[in-house]
């Protein structure tokens, strides 16, 4: 009996899913089964009906929300009027990953795992919930798992006769061959950060707008430990369109300085032009890699030096790696076994792939050209929340951004890849641009113009109510209540004077909470944040949710903060509204499903 196409599907916010599913794909060809790996979002979700037999692999992001490259698959999988025997002829599994820390720890997976059985499929093996907060990493959850499941599909589909596994030491081919060429090619000698959005459509991921930078000023004050810059672009020309709750997505480089390093360990010439080709049908290069191109610019552009390496990562090198001494290193590292010391030397420190090329310099030296796609991720855009209204800002767009630095015991402190190269662009010194797109976020505003708002944001979390008080003062709108916390009064209040303003003009209520401020004499625990004050405006609050029909937003960090708020919401129910309970329980529950409770968080 011949063995079935295994689909390997996934939802990958930060490439974490990405690369256990990328493992499945390699553990299934070292079994000789064919295998197509795809975000869930890539894939067209209509022929499910017809595959035997798919592993998914689902992060669960901020509340209990699903990946961003899932989304369109989430919706259409949740259709009531889908049929209870749609996918009677799939064998499945899920396996989830997530943090424990979080509430609603593998929510997606979980929801996931049980609407699959709804639709007739048949669980291979029982859910597997990967945790953050294990001491081991989720690998503690997933090697296991990933042995019954072999286990179980060999059962059903035995590898043919004569053929065993490919030993894990032995390479897989690479997913590309790369082509030096001789010379730079003449139409390459101007060669562009990356491809301009075409004028036939809006800006997207393979065709960003190349913004320039109109300014980029740090709003806290010199004392405070955080530089966060207010950064500012045009889009004149651009085609972006945006309304308050959309997010704006950047593609970051990496530094000059990494990339002329990286080049250095693999004795590569920067200067050097190639040309990529898929080893195999289905497989497609990077949409945004011009060929030919750089070297320079496919390390620049689309390798992710700067973050932390994985497991697979080490799995990989140890396999091309002709230093013993060295290889035997990396098999350590990349062993069950070795999670520990792993963890140790890479994941707790945050050392960079960069960094542990330089550590393994035998090894980096004779890295084949052709696996560097494989071995290191591409660079992924990152996602900030738009903190203008085109309203009030014609032909511009805002971002409120906090700089990542942070010290390690490494020597070098640790820098955010995008936050740090947004903050080194100054339009003071020569024209600069960066490539952007937009797209709808996870809030949406009411559309009635007497519907008040609710909005607590504190930190940076504040950036997208920013957005949305401008555009309902243009509009005219008034009933905006804003709770903002943050450490210091005259430190880090952002748009301390714009706030003021706008509560002169009966345009906005607020309500701050500065956490650093409270006297000498208070303990710790008794520092003030956002929930303090909801609960101490609790009858406003009551009010403006049950009798005004008010939606109520919160954005910012997603530890502990968003727990706090929907405590004190609760409270409140039952204190304002003489609520039990349960009775409160389900209010909430009811006002998160009917959209008037909406939040956007981010770890």
């Amino acid at each position: 009996m011949p063995s079935p196409q295994l689909l390997v599907l996934f939802g990958s916010q930060t490439g974490t899913a990405e690369d256990v599913a990328e493992r499945l794909g390699r553990e299934a060809r070292r079994r000789h089964f064919g295998c197509r790996v795809l975000a869930l979002d890539a894939y067209p979700v209509v022929d499910l009906i017809k595959e035997p037999l798919v592993v998914f692999v689902c992060a669960t992001t901020g509340q209990g929300d699903a990946p961003d490259n899932m989304k369109n698959f989430w919706r259409f999988i949740f259709r009531k009027s889908l049929p209870p025997t749609s996918l009677c002829r799939m064998d499945f599994a899920v396996l989830g990953l997530g943090d424990s820390s979080y509430t609603k720890f593998n929510f997606v997976a979980k929801k996931l795992h049980r609407r699959l059985l709804q639709l007739g499929a048949s669980a291979l093996l029982p859910l597997c919930l990967g945790d953050e907060q294990h001491e081991l990493g989720a690998d503690a959850a997933i090697d296991p798992w990933l042995r019954d499941l072999w286990e179980r599909v060999l059962g059903l589909y035995p590898m043919p006769d004569g053929l065993t596994e490919i030993s894990p030491g032995v390479p897989l081919p690479s997913r590309f061959t790369m082509q030096l060429l001789q010379g730079a090619p003449s139409e390459c000698s101007q060669e562009p950060h990356m491809a301009c959005a075409s004028p036939g459509g809006p800006p997207s991921e393979s065709k960003p707008f190349l913004a320039p930078v109109v300014s980029n000023q740090r709003v806290t004050s010199p004392s405070h430990f955080q530089d966060v810059r207010l950064i500012e672009f045009d889009i004149s020309g651009s085609g972006i369109s945006f309304t308050a709750g959309h997010v704006v997505l950047i593609q970051p480089s990496n530094s000059a300085r990494h990339v002329q390093k990286f080049c250095q360990v693999l004795g590569l010439n920067p200067d050097q032009y190639l040309t990529l080709q898929p080893r195999e049908p289905g497989i497609t290069c990077p949409p945004r890699l011009p060929q030919p191109c750089s070297l320079r610019h496919l390390v620049s552009q689309h390798l992710d030096i700067a973050s932390v390496p994985r497991r697979s990562f080490f799995e990989l090198l140890a396999c091309l790696s002709p230093h013993e001494l060295e290889r035997g290193k990396l098999l350590e590292l990349s062993s069950m076994e070795g999670q520990e010391e792993r963890l140790q030397y890479c994941t707790r420190p945050r050392r960079t792939i960069l960094e542990v090329l330089c550590d393994f310099p035998h090894t980096a030296s004779a890295i084949p050209l052709d696996y560097l796609l494989d071995l290191i991720p591409p660079i992924r855009p990152r996602t900030f929340s738009i903190a203008s209204s085109l309203l009030a800002h014609p032909s511009r767009l805002q971002i409120l951004v906090a700089v990542v630095q942070y010290q390690t015991r490494l020597k070098e402190p640790r820098r955010g890849l995008c936050s740090s190269w947004l903050a080194s662009l100054d339009p003071g010194q020569g024209p600069v641009q960066v490539p952007l797109w937009v797209q709808p976020g996870s809030l949406t505003f009411p559309e009635m113009p007497d519907t008040p708002v609710v909005m607590v944001g504190p930190g940076t979390g504040v950036a997208p109510f920013r957005a949305t008080v401008q555009e309902r003062v243009a509009q005219g709108r008034t009933g905006n209540f804003l709770f903002f916390g943050c450490r210091w009064r005259d430190r880090d209040f952002y748009w301390e004077a714009e706030w003021r303003r706008l509560e002169q003009t009966g345009y906005l209520t607020l309500f701050t909470a500065f956490s650093r401020e409270q006297p000498a004499c208070r303990l710790q625990e008794q520092k003030v944040y956002v929930q303090q004050r909801l609960r101490e405006q609790g009858p406003l609050v009551w009010e403006l949710l049950d009798r005004r029909g008010a939606s109520f937003y919160l954005a910012g960090n997603a530890k502990s903060m968003p727990e706090g708020v929907l405590e004190a919401l609760t409270s409140i129910f039952q204190e304002e509204g003489g609520l039990s309970g349960p009775d409160a329980a389900a209010y909430l529950a009811r006002l998160q499903r009917t959209l008037r409770l909406q939040t956007e968080t981010w770890a």
